[in-house]
């Protein structure tokens, strides 16, 4: 379960070299240039979300923005969270935590994410997300492997929505945390 002393917020800048860490140590996702979290944590801080621990330091985030083309749609873009807090829900919670902020603060009617075929653990966050959210869940190859020029699986969007409730909590979600959740740039 997720600890009362973890805060969700936006990230800031001073955040994005806690965010690289966090996702080199994960040794699951694709891992972008250092400087690319700063930028993150700078341009898309509103779409975005850190938990803190205790001492305000960065234990999970999330990374998400806008899609230009479809301005209700939330993409997410990376999900990671410490090794030793996986496994209490920490994940879901910032998923639902980002969307109801985003929700209260404008027109957000749908998610989307891009997960490899091998991710059991980002395919039961999102089945669960959906769920709880009451949103349907839509499900299709959008990059196969061979559009990769290295080695890479292919990547499935998962469309979210609509969004129609806040989230209702249910064990499933307490206890699902993700490695890797990609979106599709």
């Amino acid at each position: 379960m997720v600890s009362q002393s973890e805060r969700l917020e936006e990230p800031t800048v001073e955040d994005g070299a806690s965010a690289w860490r966090i996702a080199r140590d994960s040794r699951v996702l694709d891992v972008n240039s250092s400087y690319s979290y700063l930028l993150w944590c700078r341009d898309f801080a509103a779409t975005s979300v850190v938990a803190r621990d205790e001492e305000g330091g960065v234990v999970a985030f999330v990374t998400g923005y806008i899609r230009p083309e479809l301005p209700g749609t939330l993409v997410i873009w990376q999900i990671a969270v410490d090794e030793d807090r996986r496994g209490r829900g920490l994940a879901g919670a910032m998923l639902d935590h980002l969307t109801a902020r985003l929700r209260s603060r404008g027109n957000l009617q749908s998610l989307e994410t891009t997960i490899s075929a091998e991710n059991e653990v980002s395919h039961r966050l999102f089945l669960s997300f959906a769920e709880r959210h009451g949103a349907s869940l839509e499900r299709e190859l959008l990059f196969p492997a061979r559009l990769f020029p290295d080695t890479h699986e292919s990547e499935h969007l998962y469309r979210i929505g609509p969004l129609a409730r806040p989230p209702i909590p249910s064990s499933e979600a307490q206890h699902s945390d993700t490695l890797h959740a990609r979106s599709a740039s």
